[in-house]
């Protein structure tokens, strides 16, 4: 199972293992992981599952698509490497997956 760390805005850091074929909001939901709200379950349509992707993972994960980019603009504190954990899919490729999650969602 791929390792993902999920580091809260104060600095804690959490890894768990990720379910290939799960999303990374999903992974985090089931390990409770805080700072990620998935109010909407995972459907695209809010924006409560705001991370910041690492610098050395923006790459391998890709960039947001167009409808991530709208729902990105409900987010606060948005910035180069924000994406919603309810976008990006687990895979193998992914181990060792760095994220941070912001003060606040919404």
């Amino acid at each position: 199972m791929p390792k993902i760390t999920f580091v809260d805005h104060a600095g804690t850091a959490r890894t768990i293992d990720g379910e290939v074929g799960s999303t990374v909001m999903e992974t985090a939901i089931r390990n409770n992981v805080p700072g990620i709200d998935a109010e909407c379950g995972g459907a695209c349509a809010c924006a409560t599952c705001h991370v910041y992707v690492d610098e050395d993972w923006a790459e391998k994960v890709g960039p947001a698509e167009p409808m991530e980019q709208d729902m990105l603009d409900f987010a606060s504190d948005v910035r180069a490497t924000s994406r919603l954990s309810c976008q990006i899919r687990v895979t193998s490729d992914l181990d060792g997956l760095t994220l941070k999650t912001p003060a606040r969602q919404g």
